[in-house]
């Protein structure tokens, strides 16, 4: 977006989660349609940018909300419940301004924060396949023979947000093999965006490929990116905590769809002896089981936020362990319900709500192809670790 446009700048966490609401309205409204045509939300996107959410984690001391990760999580659930893709698009956003803030000098600070608060976006290329680790992979950072400056080759995949950026922060490995984050501006000579996302569930996040062929980047707008994770920081459970709250706004979706799908057309079974669906005891019963799980995830993602919120103010081995575990725990069980509700709409709403012009089948797509980001059982190992065997969670951006 052009920054002469005017970009709200949000000043409370309430401000936050008001806008957030009213913006999920809005965005509920095609979310459905721009998932069965993969139309590309550049418009929402754009009121989106201009809202002031995209800046609300800098900090106060730089002209920001500095929002609690309470609010952070419950305005991406919110967003998430309205359009799944819409929510998903800034995760790399806040990632990488959680890096910038644990590891960016005091200059890289200033400007890119001031950037973000302006209405530019940040997206990501951080990935690659067929690698196993940061460490195998192929995109290098290379001095500009003796320019002051570097050079960037090297192909990325899974770039959500990407072709949306006005940056795209970069995982590369130097001539030193340490791996760090250069903030390439979208437009550098040489990137290439490619829209070749072919996922069958968060069709519309753009999550395709990022190609560097020769690209120049500011020594300015590299940022130490390894160091993260060699000590304890809380960039880790950030990144995690927004994937669960992406989870728990598909479950919320689900969810009131099944309710509203439910009481408005589904015929009850003829056993139930009821005249009413909603009068069945069966589906009474499982829209109970449904409830208490999503409330449950609902109040472990706000308690997530708490114990991620301690260990931002005091960062220790101890904090960023108990706020990695609190975090982990509201994945896996955000994993099991946004899939739990994505299914269990159709077997209550019945086979009508199978029909295409509904659209319903997006929930449960959007949660698979989503919750396939980290492995569940490798949370409830970390968890069941830490309580039995006093293990802390490794330093990594995955558990």
């Amino acid at each position: 977006m052009s920054l002469s446009q005017h970009v709200a700048v949000i000043t409370s966490d309430e401000q936050a989660l008001i806008v957030a609401s009213d913006l999920a309205e809005d965005f509920k409204r095609d979310s459905a349609l721009r998932d069965r045509e993969r139309r590309l939300p550049h418009p929402e996107l754009e009121a989106f940018s201009r809202s002031g959410l995209w800046g609300i984690s800098v900090p106060k001391e730089y002209g920001g909300a500095g929002v609690s990760n309470v609010t952070l999580a419950k305005v991406i659930a919110l967003i998430a419940e309205a359009d799944a893709s819409l929510g998903q698009i800034p995760q790399n956003h806040f990632y990488a301004l959680e890096v910038l803030r644990v590891n960016g000098s005091e200059a890289q600070k200033q400007r890119l924060y001031a950037e973000v608060l302006a209405g530019r976006r940040f997206g990501n290329a951080l990935a690659e396949l067929g690698t196993k680790t940061a460490h195998d992979r192929t995109t290098r950072l290379s001095r500009d023979g003796n320019a002051p400056g570097y050079r960037i080759d090297g192909r990325k995949f899974y770039a959500t947000g990407a072709i949306y950026a006005q940056r795209i922060p970069t995982s590369v490995v130097d001539e030193y093999g340490v791996q760090q984050l250069a903030f390439v501006p979208a437009d550098a000579q040489g990137l290439s965006v490619i829209d070749d996302w072919s996922g069958f569930g968060q069709r519309t996040t753009g999550s395709g490929s990022v190609l560097f062929e020769n690209v120049a980047v500011d020594e300015a707008d590299v940022v130490p990116f390894q160091s993260a994770f060699e000590r304890p920081t809380p960039v880790g459970p950030l990144a995690q905590i927004l994937h669960a709250a992406i989870d728990t706004g598909i479950a919320r979706a689900a969810y009131e769809d099944a309710l509203r799908f439910v009481r408005t057309k589904t015929r009850p079974w003829i056993d139930s002896g009821n005249d009413k669906a909603t009068d069945d005891p069966l589906t009474i019963k499982s829209f109970g089981h449904l409830s208490i799980r999503l409330h449950a995830t609902e109040a472990l993602l706000e308690r997530a936020g708490e114990f991620l919120d301690r260990a931002q103010a005091e960062t220790n081995a101890d904090t960023v362990a108990a706020a990695s575990i609190a975090v982990a725990e509201v994945r896996a069980l955000s994993t099991e319900i946004s899939l739990a509700a994505g299914s269990t709409l159709f077997e209550l709403a019945g086979s009508q709500a199978t029909l295409a012009e509904h659209g319903l089948d997006r929930h449960w797509r959007n949660a698979r192809v989503h919750t396939l980001h980290d492995p569940v059982r490798w949370k409830y190992h970390a968890v069941g670790n830490y309580y039995l065997n006093q293990q802390n969670p490794p330093l990594r951006g995955t558990i």
